[in-house]
């Protein structure tokens, strides 16, 4: 496995175990519409919590958070929109970004409650 994925697959383990301390019900992981991939899909209480994870092995270039831009949010709402018709639901949706930076020296999560608000 490339060591991309590695890392990536290491935010999301990370991700995931911050999420369960915090009492979130997971209910998917990296799940697809079509080409369009949400990471987390959790349950807070009676909140849909739609969670992008970024991963970076360094902050130089800046904190992973800032590369969810405008396109990825639009992909994510679309996304969204597509799980909650799949399933059915009629509920409150959250979007949430988990920024992680791994480095030799330490492991720094950040959790963003409401990153971002769906726009028309």
């Amino acid at each position: 496995m490339a060591e991309h994925n590695e890392l990536g697959k290491l935010g999301e383990e990370m991700a995931c175990a911050h999420l369960r301390e915090l009492g979130y019900k997971i209910l998917e992981l990296n799940w697809h519409f079509g080409r369009e991939e949400i990471d987390i899909i959790a349950m807070d209480g009676e909140m849909l919590v739609i969670v992008e994870v970024k991963t970076r092995a360094s902050a130089y270039f800046g904190e992973p958070e800032f590369f969810v831009n405008r396109k990825k949010q639009r992909i994510l709402v679309r996304a969204a929109e597509a799980y909650l018709l799949e399933k059915d639901l009629d509920i409150e949706t959250r979007f949430d970004i988990i920024s992680i930076v791994v480095t030799p020296e330490k492991k720094h999560l950040h959790h963003i409650d409401d990153a971002f608000y769906p726009t028309m």
